[in-house]
């Protein structure tokens, strides 16, 4: 496949970057851009590559498994930490500022692990995309000097994908991943029950086919987001009363579809929507 040669030249960058840092912690999800990172920094630095992959009621363990089967076959060291962040108050709270304590929470077990292995870099998956959106688990990042090397090369996600399918990685086109407690909305307590919720009706629309979407955590409702494209397919009585009942059968009472479709951070909106009213009223 053609790479242009400005997606060429951020791939260049990133090799360098990785080769020079000599040995690397690669926090791993198994999602697109860290299977990239990864990817890069084996042919890079071979034994020099530690990926640690955080386990926990937030992620469905087959994104786990999926983590091993990658790490396994680029033939790097791999280890599964075990992560408790349902356990922190401020995280199950779920204010705007949740993603930064849980990911201060796993960084800093991704240094001690660094630190006890004598590797002087931790580096995750963030690309150049992030910048524009509300991230606050970057913040954490910061605070415990985390790298990320696509972010600095300036690759967006669209050349994350692209570069991914030329070097023949499965997880080119995978869509994008944010754990479960990315669909509640902020203020809403998260509590296990209601991940196993939102986990097994994701499931049901996975196993009907659709690859991209999103099922929201409003209480008894239910707000299913789905790709553009695949919209239309709702139309069908029969599809519609299979999601309804399965849906329902797991504890929502209404079960709706937003017409906006998938997109990422939809959460977000919120905080958005605020500030754009104190803009008004001040």
């Amino acid at each position: 496949m053609r790479m242009p040669p400005a997606t060429r030249r951020k791939l260049e960058k990133l090799r360098a970057d990785l080769s020079g840092m000599e040995k690397v912690l690669v926090a791993f999800s198994g999602g697109t851009d860290s299977t990239l990172l990864l990817k890069v920094a084996a042919e890079e630095l071979g034994p020099g590559v530690l990926a640690v992959t955080a386990s926990s009621k937030t992620y469905p363990g087959r994104e786990i498994a999926a983590a091993r089967r990658l790490a396994r076959g680029f033939g790097v060291r791999h280890r599964v930490i075990r992560t408790s962040e349902l356990d922190n108050p401020e995280f199950r709270a779920n204010p705007p500022l949740r993603c930064y304590h849980c990911k201060r929470e796993l960084f800093q077990d991704l240094r001690r692990i660094a630190r006890d292995e004598g590797i002087p870099h931790v580096v995750d998956g963030s690309n150049s995309d992030d910048l524009s959106d509300y991230r606050p688990g970057a913040r954490a990042g910061k605070e415990f000097k985390i790298r990320s090397p696509l972010k600095e090369s300036g690759l967006t996600k669209a050349e994350v994908r692209l570069i991914s399918r030329s070097l023949g990685l499965p997880t080119w086109d995978k869509p994008a991943l944010a754990c479960l407690a990315s669909r509640f909305p902020y203020h809403h307590p998260i509590d296990e029950r209601s991940l196993e919720r939102v986990g097994s009706a994701e499931d049901a629309l996975r196993r009907l086919g659709f690859k991209l979407f999103r099922v929201r955590h409003h209480g008894t409702i239910a707000r299913i987001e789905l790709a553009p494209g695949d919209i239309g397919r709702l139309l069908d009585a029969n599809l519609r009363t299979k999601i309804s009942r399965r849906l329902k059968s797991l504890g929502y009472t209404y079960i709706s579809l937003d017409l906006d479709g998938y997109r990422t951070g939809s959460m977000n909106e919120t905080l958005k929507a605020g500030r754009r009213r104190k803009a008004m009223v001040s």
